[in-house]
């Protein structure tokens, strides 16, 4: 028995205060994010997540960050690498695949080695939505491209690289975030394509990836799938698309109960999502009387959630060797074709 709870939290700033240190010691979440606000050195980043796993007694621990690049990057220069967008090394395999898996796969592992010298033992890669015309762009350039193929190649080396990295990826958001027409950071986001459609495309990237051992939701409403609850909170997504059709074991989080998309209370948020058939909730603001409602909702990591948490715990391993002047030269090459979508832009 692990002894931790379901959810994973934030805390509000570069260090914890005394009573985020009491709420760590005494909830013992199952793993702790990191944000912009978090974040100033080097030093002061690996202090406070030691500070948080010795509140929680465990060094084994999911220690989460978004460094995905582009326009989602916790960790900024000119302290840490600018990393690219997804949709630059779309770009690039839009001239050459074979280059553009090589350099997801090198810069992913580069951007792991980065994170795994701080203290961080997940990055919350790779975006595996698919964007359609018309759909709100809060993916965007994050997605690889908008066809299965491309999302599917490069998603999965960047998975590899991760890994390769010493980190754990997490493929996001499933069922698919791509079509939606609201940012859910702010309201929820209807999908009215039909099912047979969703299978062959929004899914099927998922499914491709069904092995890798951390998966996140989408706050977003599917009504072909459940016409009143979101993807994070629909007991019917989770075990028959997220669980069945795409066929994903792994760890399952919610992504952040802080967003404007779920209605009600925090705690109300977190329950609905574990029952829903989620293995742990997401919280992310820092606000510690929400994580405290949070704390209050969920409940310790049993049974087959347990399972899932050892499991991806244990498919982190060391940082592999790996070729770091050729790594650099990846990262300026697509960083280059960066520059020229936004200049396009």
């Amino acid at each position: 028995m692990t002894l931790l709870k379901a959810f994973i939290s934030g805390c509000a700033g570069e260090t914890l205060t005394d009573d985020e240190w009491r709420f760590f010691q005494d909830e013992r979440p199952a793993g702790f994010i990191l944000f912009a606000r978090n974040i100033r050195t080097p030093e002061q980043v690996k202090a406070l997540i030691a500070k948080v796993q010795d509140a929680i007694g465990r060094d084994e621990l999911l220690v989460l960050v978004d460094q995905e690049g582009g326009r989602v990057q916790r960790l900024k220069p000119p302290t840490w690498r600018q990393l690219p967008s997804g949709a630059a090394f779309g770009l690039r395999y839009a001239s050459d695949p074979k280059e553009a898996i090589a350099a997801a796969k090198a810069v992913s592992q580069l951007a792991a080695r980065d994170l795994a010298a701080l203290g961080f033992t997940v990055n919350c890669v790779p975006v595996l939505d698919l964007p359609v015309p018309g759909s709100h762009q809060v993916i965007g350039d994050r997605a690889y491209g908008s066809d299965v193929e491309r999302v599917v190649a490069l998603g999965r080396a960047v998975c590899e690289g991760t890994l390769a990295g010493g980190l754990l990826p997490v493929i996001k958001h499933m069922p698919g975030h791509g079509r939606a027409n609201q940012d859910s950071h702010l309201a929820l986001p209807v999908i009215e394509d039909g099912f047979d459609i969703l299978k062959e495309t929004d899914f099927a990237t998922f499914r491709a990836l069904n092995d890798m051992p951390l998966g996140m939701t989408g706050h977003v409403l599917v009504t072909a799938l459940d016409e009143h609850e979101c993807a994070s909170t629909s007991p019917f997504v989770v075990a028959s698309v997220i669980r069945g059709n795409i066929g994903f074991d792994g760890l399952l989080m919610c992504d952040d109960l802080s967003m404007k998309a779920l209605r009600g209370s925090t705690g109300d948020k977190a329950r609905r999502a574990i029952a829903a058939g989620c293995d742990v909730v997401l919280h992310c603001n820092g606000n510690l009387e929400e994580m405290q409602d949070v704390a209050a909702n969920v409940p310790e990591l049993e049974g087959e959630a347990e399972r899932r948490y050892l499991s991806a715990l244990k498919r982190r391993k060391p940082a592999a060797a790996f070729d770091a002047t050729q790594a650099l030269a990846y990262l300026d090459e697509i960083n280059a074709l960066g520059q020229t979508l936004t200049a396009q832009a």
